[in-house]
């Protein structure tokens, strides 16, 4: 009888610690919760906010548009203006959790605010001089050709910067590995027995690339420099040029790194020596390794 009465002092004591520790994790979890929530209502806010600036600045450049004679500026206005428009379209589809391309569309704003100031200082030249020199038409074009060449450097500089986030997009191919394969799919350095090819990769992680199915495609090179194909058929383009390759895979990729494997099934007499594997991904040469088959 006192056994059976510890049992139950016992049971009583853990029944108490699991709903004190359930009631704990419970008021952590809502703590979380409220604190997430609270987060993404201020990055709502801030894409608000940068929504609006986009909104006001478009209204700037319509304002000074009205006030041009020069119809060279007016044009350049009207570019700013449209991609104003076309960033403001971006920023409203983009999620309010998407730091990153929010961080991305600020800084674009801060840009196209240097560009407009370099024109405001323009036409405040232009309109100074139309007023006080107008008979002096060579300091006129000479000031005209001054900013245009301005406007074309800071062009050229935003191209350059497109041309670096494109690059950093790219895909890259790490951690490669080969190994020859008999026909039970057991590794063998045995030359005569190597009945398939295997290679192991991994696609880095890039958070600055575009998520989505990808297709990833092997091209082998032998020894003497010929692709191993299986047909003519098996071909895709890169650097606007169809060429052939040996093995391909789609895979689903959202911008954590990826490990798999592809391969090659041997159905030629394979040359001992130095081979190439080259890797494709988005018509991107994404990663060349060599690899040894020796006899």
């Amino acid at each position: 009888m006192k056994n059976y009465k510890n049992i139950i002092v016992i049971g009583g004591i853990i029944i108490v610690l699991l709903t004190a520790l359930v009631v704990f994790y419970v008021l952590r979890l809502n703590s979380q919760n409220k604190e997430m929530a609270e987060v993404v209502e201020m990055m709502n806010l801030e894409k608000e906010q940068l929504e609006q600036e986009y909104r006001d600045l478009g209204i700037e450049f319509e304002s000074y548009s009205f006030n041009i004679q020069n119809d060279s500026l007016v044009r350049l206005l009207e570019n700013e203006q449209m991609k104003v428009r076309q960033l403001l379209e971006e920023l409203r589809v983009t999620k309010a959790t998407n730091a990153r391309r929010i961080a991305e569309l600020r800084n674009e704003l801060a840009t196209v605010r240097k560009v407009m100031a370099q024109y405001v200082n323009q036409i405040d030249s232009l309109n100074t001089i139309n007023r006080e020199l107008k008979t002096e038409n060579i300091q006129v074009r000479r000031k005209y050709q001054a900013a245009s060449e301005t406007v074309e450097q800071l062009s050229k500089e935003k191209e350059t910067l497109t041309e670096v986030v494109t690059r950093a997009s790219i895909l890259e191919i790490s951690h490669f590995g080969f190994q020859a394969l008999n026909n039970r799919g057991r590794a063998t350095k045995r030359f005569s027995q190597i009945e398939t090819l295997q290679f192991n990769y991994t696609v880095s992680k890039n958070i600055t690339a575009p998520p989505g199915d990808k297709t990833l495609f092997l091209r082998i090179t032998r020894p003497d420099g010929e692709i191993l194909s299986k047909n003519n058929t098996n071909v895709f383009t890169y650097e606007d040029k169809n060429i052939a390759y040996s093995a391909r895979k789609d895979f689903e990729y959202g911008g954590e790194s990826v490990s798999d494997a592809i391969y090659w099934k041997v159905g030629e007499i394979l040359q001992a020596g130095r081979y190439r594997a080259d890797f494709f991904i988005d018509g991107h040469r994404v990663g060349s390794f060599n690899f040894d088959i020796s006899k």
